[in-house]
């Protein structure tokens, strides 16, 4: 694998690509390769040797050595100015954690014959998980062994928390400082290869959330060997990184590299960009940009469908707009909005940033058109915020009623199946299923999981550690809340995430599953449902009875889907008035554990006004056949 050079840029990407970042074995070689230019001499310490190989500096501060002497799993150091010994920058293994030497890997992964080549983006149904609390083990191997369940509930992706190298043995990932390594706990390089292997085996792409905003602050050596980051910006996560400045061409490459590593080497079908709010580039062809034309190089490459992903709080298009058109050419994004709009009007909450939303207007217009702010005031940011999202197709925007970070922002990390009843339950799935753009699950929402998702972590730095208790009480503070959150340096609030088991489930969470499955079908069975044209979709919303009318498709094939968010029964709307019509779905139905069936299989002009809609429910109508 190897980091395209031939892109149409003014600035020079990557001058030096003779060799992988790294240690890259060739056959009986291992080719060592470094950015350090703050270093005048770099040497690898091969530990159990203990020989130090010379390395040659190359005039744009890259340093390059060779050795036949370093056998398979051989761990090494870089020793800069015949003093201070640091990992790899590049490592591609950290068997000891962040503060030990790298490693060497294995031979070459077998990953036998496969004609897999990724699925569209337009079929993606996304499952998110974090590798340490989906399962009892935490581990790669463990997973795979849950893929049949995620089969079988019509899962097409499974999103995966960062699995760079972070401190200690728990954390949800945000805190790597390895960008190229895989956590030695979940299983290391080859675990994280067999768990790809296994999923697409059953059809299942994957998606690897990747943080390219911020490195974590513990174990974090990198400006040790040269300007990676800048003091020019700030995140609220650490030092922004150097992408527009002096040197930034290596530091876009170190990225680009990496990116290019997950998708080519480890066979990664999508990337999930975090918070690329967090990133500040002012360059005329900015990192983004440049990542997103790698990337598609490489899938045209081989074939391939692979994807990029970005979360942005920023309510912008030209993140998705092509690159020609002075866009980031990224393929989709996750939109916030439609979480606010569907949250608020089922929880009732309003503070922090749930006090821009509120109104079933907002979730019509979340229906129709994905972000809501698109360029009007909000109360919360105190300025205007967003622009049009009319171009934007419904395959760009990825929406949910949980992810980690909604879950995990709450003090106590309560899902909403602590905060909701079950009819509001299955009708916050129904509302993220049957929309015109990508769902995204949660792990453990298709049952209704109880346990918390909390902010976990294992500094051994204490004083880091008391930091981050002092910053999350301020984050709360902004919500309004004023307990302490739980201690995310304990051992226990990380055991009290983990996901229960199919075979630990009550029969109601049996159901709830079943529900899962169904809306999932109908998504993948229904024309209307699968075809994701945002001009084939009207939404009308009234806030006197908390009833949404959502049309989607059009002429035989049209469908309509009635969701009511309010306490009490409502009328059927005229908006099906003409013509018989088949109920797909209701999900007050005694089936799905409701208050009783309400509406008839079959609805005509002469059964429709004796109907009434439950509360908290949802129901589906095609146009009779007969």
């Amino acid at each position: 694998m190897k980091f395209s050079h031939h892109l149409e840029a003014t600035r020079s990407v990557g001058t030096n690509p003779s060799s992988n970042l790294g240690a890259c074995r060739k056959g009986p070689v291992v080719q060592f390769c470094v950015w350090a230019p703050f270093a005048e001499k770099v040497e690898v310490h091969l530990i159990e040797q203990d020989i130090y190989l010379p390395m040659e500096r190359t005039a744009d501060g890259y340093h390059k050595a060779s050795s036949e002497l370093a056998p398979e799993s051989c761990r090494y150091l870089y020793r800069i100015n015949g003093s201070k010994e640091h990992p790899d920058p590049a490592s591609r293994w950290q068997p000891e954690g962040v503060h030990h030497p790298s490693a060497i890997l294995p031979t070459e992964f077998e990953w036998g014959a496969s004609d897999w080549k990724g699925i569209e983006l337009s079929k993606y149904i996304f499952y998110e998980l974090h590798v340490g609390t989906f399962t009892a083990q935490g581990t790669f191997d463990a997973m795979i062994d849950r893929l049949p369940e995620l089969k079988e509930l019509g899962i097409t992706a499974i999103e995966i928390m960062p699995v760079a190298e972070f401190p200690g043995e728990r954390n949800w990932g945000y805190d790597g400082v390895y960008p190229f390594a895989v956590h030695h706990v979940y299983g290391g390089p080859q675990g994280l290869k067999r768990l790809v292997k296994a999923s697409h085996s059953m059809g299942i792409a994957v998606v690897l959330d990747v943080v390219y905003n911020h490195l974590g602050p513990e174990g974090n050596y990198l400006a040790e060997f040269g300007p990676y980051f800048t003091d020019h910006y700030n995140t609220p996560w650490g030092a922004a990184l150097n992408f527009d400045e002096a040197q930034s061409d290596e530091v876009v490459r170190y990225f680009v590299e990496n990116a290019l590593q997950w998708l080519d080497e480890f066979r990664i079908d999508a990337l999930r960009l975090d918070a690329i709010h967090g990133i500040v580039d002012r360059s005329a062809q900015p990192f983004l940009s440049l990542l997103s034309r790698a990337v598609d190089e490489l899938a045209s490459n081989q074939g391939r469908h692979i994807h990029l992903i970005a979360e942005s709080d920023l309510n912008d298009f030209r993140v998705i707009q092509q690159r020609e058109q002075g866009g980031y050419g990224i393929h989709a994004q996750w939109t916030d909005d439609f979480h606010h709009a569907l949250h608020s009007l089922q929880t009732g909450q309003q503070d922090g940033y749930y006090g821009d939303f509120g109104s079933m207007a907002d979730l019509a217009k979340a229906y129709r058109c994905g972000f809501i702010y698109e360029g009007q005031y909000s109360k919360n940011r105190k300025q205007r915020h967003g622009n049009s999202s009319a171009s934007l197709p419904g395959e760009a925007n990825v929406v949910c009623s949980q992810n980690h970070d909604q879950i995990g922002n709450r003090m106590l990390g309560e899902r909403s199946s602590l905060l909701m009843d079950f009819e509001r339950l299955k009708l916050s799935a129904a509302i993220v299923l049957l929309s015109p753009f990508l769902p995204l699950l949660f792990m453990g929402e298709e049952f209704g999981e109880t346990s918390p998702f909390q902010y976990f972590t294992s500094h051994t730095d204490e004083d880091l550690a008391g930091k981050i208790r002092e910053c999350r009480q301020r984050e709360f503070a902004a919500f309004g809340w004023k307990e302490d959150p739980p201690d995310a340096q304990n051992e226990s609030t990380f055991q009290g995430c983990k996901v229960h088991s199919l075979n630990e489930l009550t029969p109601d969470q049996h159901v709830l599953r079943d529900f899962y499955i169904t809306l999932i079908q109908m998504r993948k069975s229904v024309p209307a449902l699968r075809e994701l044209n945002k001009d084939l979709v009207a939404a009308e919303a009234s806030e006197s009875s908390r009833l949404l009318v959502v049309k989607r498709g059009s002429g035989q094939e049209a469908i309509y889907i009635l969701f009511n968010l309010g306490h009490d029964p409502v009328p059927f709307p005229h908006a099906i008035k003409e013509g018989r019509w088949q109920c797909l779905l209701d999900s007050s139905s005694a089936k799905w554990l409701g208050p009783g069936r309400s509406i008839v299989v079959t609805v005509d002009t002469e059964t429709v006004g004796s109907m009434l809609l439950a509360p908290h429910s949802v129901s589906v109508f095609c146009r009779d056949s007969e």
